[in-house]
């Protein structure tokens, strides 16, 4: 049987470092005898002396020398990479791996990312866009960003953002081009910014409710684009008609650069969460990004 390199090596150092062994053993908690049995058999199976031994004191071989000239730095390092776990434990570092979709960039990155980056410069953050459904665990993800009816029911969720309503706007130059319409259904005779989902390539179709009923407008417009930052531009620049989440164009519409219609027809989704597994949770990492997130969301409400 292959005998395991490491036995013996940390008597051998406290050996080394107190030329005693008396004294090494009150250091390790073991007795002098245990340790002295130890290098004993250390030495039968290297089939060399590694330490002089008079009734006075213990003093290392030339081979003991050479030895330890190796082994003590391989042990500090050794040392070293159980006190980085340590820190992986008690302070965030480390890479956050998250899946997002598009909607997720300016309703929570834009804002969370720069603050993040600045408060925890020890984590990296990765982020993969995607609109479709991802499955974390498989796809080596800490966490995703999701609406919360996509969150599958075995992850723990914690919310983003408050519920979402949605929006029709429109730039006041499109309005005075092309009026401004009351109901959905006259939105056939407007023009759109279409949204085709990146996953799946569907154009989507926008949704409305009247009198709790809930039905969808398919919107013609010369434009289609897959990217929701882009919408809002376009839709400043008198492009089309854009529908959106409120939360991404209040600034627009405080500023007049938009104007909403058809709100007395608009639903609402659940807001956005973060979701991930259960085991996750006690990740440094994640647990800042939560907190600050948490902390940003109560800053904007």
């Amino acid at each position: 049987m292959a005998h395991d390199p490491f036995d013996g090596l940390r008597e051998f150092l406290a050996v080394a470092e107190s030329s005693s062994f008396t004294a090494a053993a009150a250091g390790l908690g073991i007795t002098p005898n245990a340790v002295s049995q130890t290098i004993k058999t250390l030495e039968a199976r290297l089939g060399l002396q590694l330490f002089v031994r008079t009734t006075r004191r213990v003093a290392l071989t030339e081979a003991g020398s050479a030895f330890l000239k190796r082994v003590r730095p391989a042990a500090a390092e050794i040392t070293e990479a159980y006190e980085l776990l340590g820190d992986f434990r008690d302070r965030p570092m480390g890479n956050l791996r998250l899946t997002v979709p598009r909607m997720a960039i300016p309703l929570v990155l834009t804002p969370l990312l720069p603050r993040f980056h600045q408060a925890y410069p020890d984590v990296s953050v990765e982020v993969s866009i995607d609109d479709a459904a991802v499955d974390i665990t498989e796809r080596g993800f800490d966490a995703g960003i999701r609406i919360g009816e996509a969150v599958e029911k075995d992850m723990i969720a914690v919310r983003l953002t408050p519920d979402i309503s949605w929006t029709v706007v429109g730039s006041p130059a499109y309005f005075v081009k092309r009026g401004r319409p009351t109901t959905p259904e006259e939105l056939t005779r407007h023009e759109a910014i279409r949204y085709r989902y990146p996953a799946s390539g569907a154009i989507y179709r926008w949704e409305f409710e009247r009198d709790g009923r809930d039905f969808s407008v398919d919107v013609p417009g010369g434009l289609t684009v897959n990217d929701f930052q882009m919408l809002v531009e376009m839709a400043e620049a008198g492009v089309g008609l854009a529908y959106l989440p409120d939360l991404s164009v209040r600034d627009a519409v405080s500023a007049g650069r938009l104007e909403r219609v058809l709100e007395a027809f608009l639903p609402a989704s659940p807001g956005l969460f973060l979701y991930f597994p259960a085991k996750a949770q006690t990740q440094p990492k994640l647990r800042a990004f939560l907190d600050l997130a948490a902390k940003i969301g109560r800053e904007r409400n």
